[in-house]
């Protein structure tokens, strides 16, 4: 390897640094989930759960899938809404007057090069692909908060409830659009408040010296 050639750790240091950290998130979640649950299922006088066991509980469930369905329907619809609007001035959109894409010959991907259905699919893969991440995180939201209603109304002494009466409850959907309104406040911070200010060498910001007209970075 060329003493120029980044190590491995250095091409891929972002991802590596937030996939350690959603690790360690998603870690301390599943033991502070744990205690928390525990603790509900002692003063109701149940037995306590083991750890295997809460990692199937509806409540372990429901909590992750809960969020991560609303970060995959953010990011999906971020994408697929800076495909058609803009906003003056910010660094997260795309310019209204835009230069022609300079690529490395060479580097097109396999099903660019085919063209044809590969080339059209691959054109909206990434919109594709949240979408599944997000029906998939969707259906698990809903399953485990159902088991997890399910449990709470076992431990007061109420009958189970049937699942699609559950996916209708407001209980299910106050889960939902409690995540989801944050997730578009986020992304609408980022949007506006990068036309204001700067963070220095982030791609996500523009350039210090860029008026605050300048739209995309």
């Amino acid at each position: 390897m060329s003493k120029d050639t980044p190590t491995f750790l250095k091409r891929n240091g972002l991802s590596l640094t937030l996939l350690a950290i959603f690790l360690m998130c998603l870690l301390a979640q599943i033991v502070t989930g744990h205690l928390s649950w525990n603790e509900e299922l002692r003063q109701a006088g149940a037995a306590p759960m083991s750890f295997f066991e809460y990692l199937n509980s509806g409540h372990f469930v429901a909590a992750t899938f809960e969020n991560w369905e609303s970060e995959f329907l953010q990011m999906g619809m971020y994408v697929l809404l800076t495909v058609w609007l803009r906003q003056r001035g910010s660094a997260e959109s795309r310019p209204f007057q835009e230069k022609p894409e300079e690529i490395e010959p060479g580097l097109t991907p396999w099903a660019v090069r085919k063209g044809g259905w590969w080339s059209k699919l691959y054109a909206s893969s990434l919109t594709i692909a949240f979408g599944i991440l997000f029906l998939a995180s969707f259906y698990f939201h809903a399953l485990g908060s159902w088991r997890h209603a399910v449990d709470e109304r076992r431990l007061t002494g109420l009958p189970p409830i049937d699942f699609t009466k559950h996916l209708a409850s407001s209980t299910f959907w106050f889960e939902s659009f409690q995540n989801w309104q944050s997730e578009f406040l986020a992304v609408l911070s980022i949007v506006v408040l990068s036309i204001f200010l700067r963070q220095d060498k982030s791609p996500e910001s523009k350039p210090l010296r860029a008026p605050h007209s300048q739209t995309g970075t």
